[in-house]
């Protein structure tokens, strides 16, 4: 009779510390094994996740190219640099035409990517709507007048401006880098509704500027009760179409038939995300359609100077209604901002648009910003000569 083999010991330890491994991952919650699968947020996740379609309008306005256009060279040092941080497209636009353009890394002007952040400008620009249109009745009403569960407490003494304004007081915390923080499972996860309700507030809210993605998917929650639709059907009735896009966006959701991630997840191109900033130009209007008041407008690009900043040391200079307020060569103008360097620039002062998106940013800080920022408004601006 044949002995039979007996197992090594150590394979015996492998094979039940693989399968502890397997049935962890199993039990784990759905953003923990999401997280863990993809790791990190990139502007290719476009197709991650489930989405709502916002649909082009029926007859886009296209950009035209300038009569300079794409006769400028960058320089070896400015293309390297470009290539450093994984940009994709750089758009450069001047008195309504594109003067130049550029895309790498196999993106096309019809190529969509995340914008990230840059997603929560356009939420503050809905809730501008919202407000014309007496859905919203003041930005002072309290936000509990459209969303109950913020009755109890202290979430009872929030406004729709301390949302707007990211003086929430909420206790949120930004980190796409901790595999636990709520914004990673807000990213990953598949009850974003049931996560931002559950929110508290532990500070005075209406006194300090913090950036919270959880406002902004709060304030999104908010439209939606107040509009009784959903923020993607809102944005193309109300400004997609309207804005005569050429493409269809995508708006990320938690889940089938769930909420969209209203802080993160607008996909879009770079020609089609520059309508924005030629409708922050012309104070809310669009080819003589007024689609947001330009009183709304104003103050929205306007620093909420009524805050204290978050370095401790003044009241707030570079934050509006969802919208930073850029410093740049003794000039103030808004700018879109979303993780891994997604940049839209309106600047009055040159009538000029300028968007890149990429994969990365610089992680060096100066202040509010990142350093890369000002580089690629740097090489903008050589263009613009």
């Amino acid at each position: 009779m044949r002995k039979q083999r007996r197992i090594p010991r150590w394979q015996q330890i492998t094979s039940a510390i693989l399968f502890l491994v397997a049935l962890a991952f199993l039990v784990m919650p759905v953003y923990i094994r999401e997280a863990l699968i993809h790791w990190y947020p990139d502007i290719s996740d476009t197709y991650l996740f489930e989405s709502n379609v916002v649909a082009k309008a029926d007859s886009c306005w296209e950009w035209p190219e300038a009569r300079q256009y794409n006769r400028y060279r960058l320089d070896a040092a400015d293309s390297a640099y470009l290539d450093e941080y994984g940009t994709v497209a750089f758009l450069v636009i001047r008195n309504d035409s594109i003067v130049y353009e550029e895309y790498r890394d196999s993106w096309t002007p019809y190529t969509l990517s995340n914008l990230f952040s840059a997603t929560k400008s356009i939420v503050g620009l809905l809730v501008g709507i919202a407000l014309d249109e007496g859905y919203i009745k003041s930005l002072d009403d309290k936000v509990s007048v459209y969303l109950p569960e913020f009755r109890e407490g202290r979430k009872s003494e929030l406004t729709v401006r301390n949302l707007l304004t990211m003086s929430s007081g909420l206790n949120w915390d930004e980190a796409y880098t901790s595999l636990f923080s709520k914004t990673t499972q807000a990213y990953y996860g598949d009850n974003i509704r049931e996560l931002v309700m559950n929110l508290d507030v532990m500070e005075d809210p209406g006194k300090h500027y913090s950036y919270k993605s959880g406002d902004t998917q709060v304030l999104s929650l908010l439209l939606e009760a107040a509009t009784g639709t959903t923020v993607s059907d809102y944005a193309q009735e109300k400004l997609w179409r309207p804005m005569q896009a050429c493409t269809d966006a995508l708006w990320n959701l938690d889940r089938k038939g769930g909420d969209e991630k209203a802080y993160c997840c607008f996909n879009t191109t770079a020609r089609d995300v520059a309508r924005f900033a030629r409708l922050i130009l012309r104070n809310g209007d669009w080819n003589g359609r007024q689609l947001i008041s330009a009183a709304y407008m104003e103050e929205a690009v306007s620093p909420a100077a009524y805050l204290e900043n978050e370095f401790g040391d003044g009241p707030l200079n570079y934050y509006g209604f969802q919208i930073w307020i850029m410093h740049y060569r003794g000039m103030e103008f808004p700018a879109f901002r979303g993780l891994g360097g997604q940049y839209i620039f309106a600047i009055p002062q040159k009538n000029a648009i300028v968007v890149r998106l990429g994969h990365k940013r610089s992680d060096v800080y100066d202040r509010e910003m990142t350093i890369d920022i000002k580089r690629y408004l740097d090489i903008a601006f050589k263009i613009l000569e």
